[in-house]
C-alpha cells in the first residue's frame, strides 16, 4: 500500500504505460527517501521501468527512483532483454534475422540461434562479445500476420511482422486492451518495400492487364484468356494462402476498391509463395498472385490502362509508388516502452547498413535514389501527349524549365483512396527523409516538393489542390526533423496538377497514382 502521497511526488514517479511482459509475482517498490511505498503484482521490468498492477491500475514506474522488495524482483546486475516477436513467415523467415545478426555484428554483439520445439518458433540469444554475458534474447513465432495480431492482442507478443495495414477490427480491440492508436505515429514502421505482381509462365504470349479486369478475374468474372486479348482457354487462377497478410493485401488493394469482396472459389491456393511460382511457370494458361520478391521463375505481368498508359513493377517503381500496387511490410508494436537493446535494434532498422541487409534479402529497401530525367523513361513524352485543353505549352514550358536541371528522388508521397491522408509508405517517407534532413544528407541543396494530380475537374483547380497537398507534405517532414537545421537547406514547393500523369483516370488505381508529391533536388 501507499504510505504517502504527494501529487507532486506521483506525478514525476508514476508513468501511464505498459512495457514488457515477465512472470507476474508480488512485489513491493520504495522511493529512495522512503516517503513512497507500493504494493503489487510485478507485470514487467525493462531494465530501466517496472509496470506493476496495483489497487489504482496499471502502472509504470522509473526503477532509478526506486528499490525494489520480494521475490518477484529482478536481478538488475545480470538483466537480460526479453522480447517476443510474432507473425508473417516473409519476415521472419530471412529479413528479421538478418538484420539481427547485422545489428549484432555492428555493436558488438554475439548470436545464437535456438530452434524451438513447435514448428516456426526459435530464440536468439544475444551475448556481450568481451564478457559472453547473456544481453537478450529475442523469440521468434513464425505463422502468418493474423496470428501475429492475435498474439499481440493476447499479450504475447511485442512486435508484429505484418504483410499488410492493420485491419479496423485490430485497431479497435488494441486500443480497448490499452496499447494505445495502433495507426498513430512511432506505432509501426515500414521494414520493407514489396509490391503485387500478376504473374504468368514465360510460355503465356499475353503480357500485361489492367487492374479492373485483374479484379474481375480474382472474383470469377472474367474466366478465360480470350478476355484479356489471348488464346480461347480458360484462366487456371493461383492464389496466395487466404490467412496470408499477401492475401488479404490482394482483397484490400484489389476486390474493395471496386466493391468485390470473395474471391472465386476456383482458385488454387498454395501455402508457399514458392510452390505458386512452381505452378504458375509450368502452366501456360496459368495466371498467380504473388510478391515482387517471390516472383521467381514466372514473368510479370505489366499493368495497363485504356488511355495506354502501362506500368511494370521494379524495384525503382515500387520506391516511388508510381508502380500501384505496393505492398509494405510493416513491423507494429504497441504503446509500450521496450527494452533499451530492442530500441536500439528497431532504430538500427532505418540506417543505411540496415538497407543493404534488406535488399540483399531480395526485398526492396527503402535508401533514396536520386534519378535523372533522362533515366525517368517517357514521363515527359507522356506529359506532351496528353498536353492540350486546359494544359497549355507555357505550363509544360513550366514544368521542364524547373524539373530537367534537377533529379527525382525515389522517395514520393501518395494518399489513401479518398482521403487526405498519407499511406502507409509515405508516412515512413516522411520519417526517412526527416532522418536524411537531421543528419545533413541535402545540406546546402534544394529540396522541391512537387504536387501532381488527376484529371478530374477544372485543371487550375486541380493545380491549387496539389500545391496545397505539396505544402502539407513539405511541412510534415520539416515538423519531424526534429533535430535539423532547415537554415542549411532550401525546402521550396511548386505544383503542375494534371500536366504529368502516371496512369489512366479511369479507375481508381490509376487516379491514385496520379494524385502524388514528388521530391526534385539539386
Amino acid at each position: 500500500m501507499i504510505k504517502s502521497i504527494g501529487a507532486a511526488l506521483l506525478a514525476a514517479l508514476f508513468l501511464f504505460g505498459t512495457v514488457l511482459s515477465v512472470k507476474a509475482q508480488d512485489v513491493t517498490l520504495t522511493s529512495r527517501d522512503s516517503k513512497v511505498e507500493l504494493s503489487g503484482m510485478l507485470l514487467g521490468f525493462d531494465g530501466e521501468f517496472y509496470r506493476l498492477a496495483t489497487d489504482y491500475g496499471e502502472l509504470t514506474i522509473d526503477g532509478s527512483g526506486v528499490l525494489c522488495d520480494g521475490p518477484g524482483c529482478p536481478d538488475l546486475q545480470d538483466y537480460v532483454a526479453e522480447l517476443s516477436i510474432s507473425g508473417a513467415s516473409t519476415l521472419g523467415a530471412v529479413v528479421m534475422p538478418a538484420l539481427i545478426e547485422s545489428f549484432a555484428q555492428k555493436n558488438d554483439y554475439l548470436t545464437e540461434r535456438e530452434e524451438g520445439d513447435d514448428l516456426g518458433t526459435f530464440t536468439y540469444l544475444i551475448r556481450r562479445a568481451d564478457d559472453g554475458k547473456l544481453a537478450a534474447r529475442f523469440r521468434f513465432r513464425v505463422t502468418n500476420t493474423d496470428e501475429g495480431f492475435a498474439d499481440l492482442l493476447a499479450d504475447e507478443a511485442d512486435i508484429v511482422m505484418s504483410l499488410r495495414e492493420i485491419r479496423p477490427d485490430e485497431r479497435v480491440r488494441a486500443r480497448e486492451t490499452g496499447m494505445g492508436d495502433m495507426t498513430g505515429i512511432n506505432r509501426s514502421r515500414v521494414l520493407a518495400l514489396d509490391a503485387i505482381v500478376p504473374v504468368v509462365s514465360g510460355t503465356n504470349p499475353v503480357r500485361g492487364i489492367s487492374p479492373a479486369d485483374l479484379a474481375q478475374v480474382l472474383a470469377g468474372h472474367i474466366t478465360n484468356w480470350k478476355a484479356l486479348g489471348g488464346p480461347d482457354v480458360p484462366i487456371d487462377l493461383h492464389l496466395p494462402d487466404d490467412a496470408s497478410g499477401l492475401g488479404q493485401a490482394i482483397v484490400d488493394q484489389l476486390l474493395r476498391p471496386t466493391s468485390l469482396e470473395t474471391f472465386t472459389q476456383t482458385a488454387m491456393r498454395h501455402p508457399t509463395p514458392e510452390a505458386l511460382a512452381e505452378a504458375v511457370a509450368s502452366d501456360t494458361f496459368a495466371l498467380g498472385l504473388t510478391s515482387y520478391a517471390d516472383r521467381g521463375g514466372t514473368q510479370a505481368l505489366m499493368l495497363t490502362g485504356a488511355c495506354g498508359f502501362s506500368m511494370e513493377a521494379s524495384r525503382r517503381t515500387i520506391k516511388t509508388e508510381d508502380y500501384p500496387l505496393t505492398a509494405p511490410m510493416f513491423l507494429y508494436f504497441p504503446a509500450r516502452r521496450l527494452p533499451q537493446l530492442a530500441r536500439e535494434f528497431l532504430a538500427f532498422t532505418r540506417e543505411p547498413a540496415a538497407q543493404i541487409v534488406i535488399r540483399r534479402s531480395g526485398f526492396v529497401d527503402q535508401t533514396p535514389e536520386e534519378i535523372a530525367v533522362e533515366e525517368q523513361g517517357n514521363r515527359f513524352t507522356n506529359a506532351i501527349a496528353q498536353a492540350g485543353g486546359e494544359i497549355t505549352l507555357g505550363e509544360l514550358q513550366r514544368m521542364t524549365s524547373t524539373l530537367v536541371p534537377m533529379a527525382r528522388l525515389s522517395t514520393s508521397f501518395r494518399f489513401e483512396a479518398g482521403s487526405i491522408r498519407l499511406d502507409a509508405q509515405s508516412r515512413s517517407n516522411v520519417q526517412q527523409l526527416a532522418r536524411a534532413l537531421e543528419v545533413g544528407q541535402y545540406d546546402a541543396r534544394s529540396l522541391l516538393f512537387v504536387g501532381f494530380s488527376d484529371g478530374n475537374g477544372a485543371a487550375e483547380a486541380n493545380r491549387e489542390i496539389a500545391l496545397r497537398r505539396a505544402d502539407a507534405v513539405r511541412r510534415a517532414v520539416s515538423e519531424a526533423a526534429v533535430t535539423a537545421n532547415l537554415e542549411r537547406v532550401d525546402l521550396g514547393v511548386d505544383a503542375f496538377g494534371e500536366a504529368m500523369p502516371m496512369a489512366c483516370d479511369d479507375s481508381s488505381w490509376g487516379r491514385q497514382a496520379n494524385r502524388r508529391v514528388e521530391v526534385w533536388v539539386r
